[in-house]
């Protein structure tokens, strides 16, 4: 009896162990397949690679301060280029990658996104329509010093099997921005309206973008809530501490726009400054507290490895905290649902989690 005790008390303990290894890899078929991958022992991808490999999995790292590939690449100034053809349903997608430092990426060789500049872990997302079949995807990535973390996925958000074609948005989230795609076409979501503005109201007008995305929260991976046009006005509602995003008045809600493209028509700093989630419904104001995810993580209905999947974040995902237990998991809501991840793989972007209440 101790025996067949002890051994599923064993079983239980593994069980258990195996649920929480598993808890920030949740990876499926929009990582891709068939990548290779190429090293440089230099920031600017020249020369010829020191090394190349093919991928088991999909583009999912974080090194920390080591190198990818020990004794043949260097810990630090290192360069990777991946490359791979994946078949696609005809729809729009969106693509979201992640890294420190930079990255450039590039669609049937159009660049469509290029950040390739120093900068710690940050999380950039693109919206793009595809045609069915199969379409050539490069990665390119730099890592100057300390750390180092790249990833890259795609989930379709609309669209079927027949044909379509590509489109390139602009982006306004924290000035990353999408540049020629294949083809263009217009937006999967229609831009707002122009509401009246009050006379005497500060406002601004769009510029240096044919369609800006305006999000529900004054970050770079906020959910989007509309586009709007280049050369509209809208009403300046109010903004964030350092005038770099504006809450303006849409005609079916408010929204948060990139300073780089809004021109304001006044002086920015004589709009109120405004919480980061006044907009979004969310209860986050009650704390003030934000993480963002630093993997991609299951969303449970409990703080346990074992509690109901109630839903999947994407690494870099903004997460108001609403709560947290004393042994590590924080209650967010993410995209209108509320439930459980745990804190070992979130990083905290706003507010003293001190401030949150503790079970």
């Amino acid at each position: 009896m101790k025996m067949r005790t002890l051994s599923l008390a064993l079983l239980a303990l593994f069980l258990l162990i195996g649920a929480a290894i598993m808890i920030n890899a949740d990876v499926s078929q929009e990582f891709g397949t068939g990548w290779t991958v190429q090293y440089y022992n230099n920031a600017a991808l020249t020369g010829s690679p020191v090394a190349s490999e093919a991928l088991t999995g999909g583009i999912n790292f974080n090194w920390g301060t080591s190198s990818p590939k020990p004794g043949v690449v260097n810990d630090d100034n290192f360069s990777t280029r991946y490359s791979s053809v994946q078949l696609f349903n005809a729809g729009t997608y969106e693509f979201i990658v992640s890294s420190d430092d930079g990255v450039r990426i590039l669609i049937d060789g159009a660049s469509v996104l290029d950040r390739f500049i120093g900068r710690q872990l940050t999380t950039d997302r693109f919206q793009i329509n595809l045609t069915a079949g199969t379409h050539s995807l490069v990665v390119e990535y730099f890592e100057g010093i300390d750390q180092a973390a790249l990833q890259f996925q795609w989930f379709q958000i609309s669209g079927g099997s027949t044909p379509g074609t590509g489109t390139a948005i602009v982006d306004g989230g924290g000035g990353a921005f999408v540049t020629a795609g294949p083809t263009l076409t217009a937006s999967p979501i229609p831009p707002t309206s122009v509401p009246a503005i009050p006379p005497g109201a500060l406002s601004g007008t769009v510029i240096r973008a044919q369609v800006l995305l305006v999000r529900s929260a004054p970050f770079l991976g906020a959910p989007v809530a509309d586009r709007v046009l280049r050369g509209q006005t809208y009403q300046i509602l109010g903004r964030d501490e350092a005038s770099l995003w504006y809450l303006i008045q849409l005609s079916n809600g408010q929204g948060w726009v990139w300073h780089y493209y809004f021109n304001v028509n006044g002086n920015s700093y004589n709009a109120p400054v405004q919480n980061a989630f006044v907009t979004s419904g969310m209860p986050a104001s009650e704390t003030g507290v934000v993480g963002q995810s630093e993997a991609t993580l299951r969303l449970r209905a409990e703080p346990n490895v074992l509690s109901t999947q109630i839903g999947r974040i994407p690494w870099g995902d903004l997460l108001p905290i609403l709560e947290r237990t004393r042994d590590g998991w924080y209650r967010v809501i993410w995209r209108g649902t509320v439930g459980w991840v745990a804190g070992d793989f979130v990083k905290l972007v706003t507010g003293d989690i001190n401030n949150v209440p503790q079970r």
